[in-house]
């Protein structure tokens, strides 16, 4: 939802009503992430994507009903259907989407909601998607950290409190997701479905070194999503005009800067590292903060084979266990045979796209079995 935000709050803002299609449950080679909505306007005009084209044409009518007759609806697209696969759905995925209609009068909260995550404020929209009382379905809560009571209410205490401690849950990493009640709340029990999109700021991205493998390395990310930052202590290399991708440009020692930022809470489990000064006198000390961190997604460092090796003797000088030393991708990135900047960015991009999502890094074409695997929250 959140890339077409800004056009459901222009209309919402006018007091127009609108269809609203969001993923929310992926099965196989599904073409689109839990949370891609796709809007249908006042205007029937579309925005956004649900399938990436496959079905858009059939959840496109399914929003203009729902517009017309009020009742939200869970639909599901797939091969397995041979509705769905009339429609066109051939990639092999299954998809699961809520249609809801949008107004002022039906989402009181979305103006605060997205007054938030234009703020880079973490916040969660938790939906009843599915229960056997069908008054339960397109309830919602809004869901914030250290904000209690939750805004609106899905049923009950019970089912309100348990959703707002999974939603806290999902919002800490950054994923939405589909999640599975009693019809009350109950853990252990089934018939209730709550969708949470989970409006968590962009994950960071910290690349050390002011050097030209930065630029490319800053560009990427931001590309990815991140919230890039370019840190060196160099203050005639560490500028803006040298790295317009980067979000902020820092001069400060790395080592100093990384401890700093950990201690005011800014690293959590999404954050990456890349470190490319291959120099000792930045990255040991730098590496020696790095692999220490609780909570880290990645840490990848530069440098040749025996950069590498003369890396670790260093860091095993000052202490590091063989096991926070595992936690290193060193030398950085996957084997592309990239050479340049931007084909080192790309091999270090894939690296961290790897790691986050389980993958090889083989050819497609070399493996077997499903593309895509399954997300922790997907259900069976």
């Amino acid at each position: 939802m959140r890339d077409v935000l800004p056009e459901l709050m222009r209309w919402w803002e006018a007091g127009e009503t609108v269809g609203v299609a969001t993923v929310v449950a992926t099965f196989r080679s599904a073409p689109r992430p839990p949370g891609a909505s796709m809007l249908v306007g006042p205007d029937d005009t579309a925005v956004g994507s649900v399938s990436g084209g496959c079905v858009e044409g059939a959840v496109y009518e399914q929003a203009q009903e729902v517009v017309a007759g009020g009742t939200p609806v869970l639909e599901r697209y797939g091969v397995s259907d041979d509705d769905a696969f009339a429609v066109g759905l051939t990639c092999g995925g299954i998809l699961d989407v809520w249609v809801e209609r949008v107004s002022r009068e039906s989402f009181p909260e979305l103006g605060a909601l997205a007054a938030d995550v234009e703020a880079g404020l973490p916040v969660a929209l938790a939906t009843v998607i599915d229960h056997p009382d069908p008054a339960w379905r397109g309830r919602r809560i809004v869901v914030r950290p250290d904000e209690e009571p939750v805004a609106g209410s899905i049923g009950s205490p019970r089912a309100d409190a348990a959703v707002h401690d999974d939603a806290l849950g999902l919002l800490a990493s950054g994923t939405s997701a589909t999640l599975s009640y009693g019809p009350d709340g109950e853990r252990r029990g089934e018939g209730m479905r709550v969708f949470v999109w989970a409006f968590a700021p962009k994950p960071r991205m910290l690349v050390f070194g002011a050097i030209d493998f930065a630029a490319a390395v800053a560009r990427v990310g931001s590309f990815l999503g991140y919230h890039v930052t370019v840190c060196d202590a160099r203050p005639v290399f560490a500028t803006t005009s040298r790295f317009p991708d980067a979000d902020d440009v820092v001069v400060d020692w790395p080592h100093r800067y990384l401890a700093a930022e950990q201690e005011a809470g800014r690293i959590d489990q999404r954050t990456v590292l890349a470190v490319l000064t291959h120099d000792p006198k930045f990255d040991v000390p730098l590496l020696e903060v790095a692999l220490r961190l609780p909570e880290v997604a990645y840490v990848g460092a530069m440098g040749s084979r025996r950069t590498h090796d003369d890396r670790l003797e260093r860091l095993r000088a000052a202490g590091l266990t063989d096991a926070e030393l595992d936690r290193l991708s060193s030398p950085i990135g996957l084997d592309l045979g990239a050479r340049t900047p931007e084909e080192t960015a790309i091999s270090i991009a894939a690296e961290i796209i790897a790691g986050r999502w389980g993958g090889t890094g083989e050819p497609l074409a070399a493996t077997q079995g499903r593309i895509h695997r399954d997300l922790p929250h997907d259900l069976d």
